[in-house]
């Protein structure tokens, strides 16, 4: 005997809460790979001067622009984090 299914599903509903679920976690990342990069770049610029005090210059210099790039990345971050606080 065939089964007749009765009542539809709002897709809506269930893409709703992807969404959801989605934007809650995005909530939580930007702050965290904000606050991760910088940690990183903290810890590039302190890499950078032990490499130039052993006379590594261009190592010391390409970590400096690393830090810069990571300075960069964490402004756009911010400014996506503040775009989706803002709605």
């Amino acid at each position: 005997m065939e089964q007749i299914h009765k009542h539809t599903h709002a897709a809506s509903e269930h893409e709703a809460k992807a969404v959801s679920d989605e934007l809650a976690k995005l909530c939580i990342l930007l702050p965290h790979w904000i606050e991760h990069n910088g940690e990183h770049a903290e810890s590039f610029r302190e890499w950078a001067g032990k490499a130039r005090e052993m006379g590594l210059e261009e190592v010391a210099q390409r970590m400096e622009e690393a830090v810069g790039h990571m300075a960069a990345c964490n402004k756009a971050l911010t400014a996506a984090l503040k775009a989706l606080e803002e709605g």
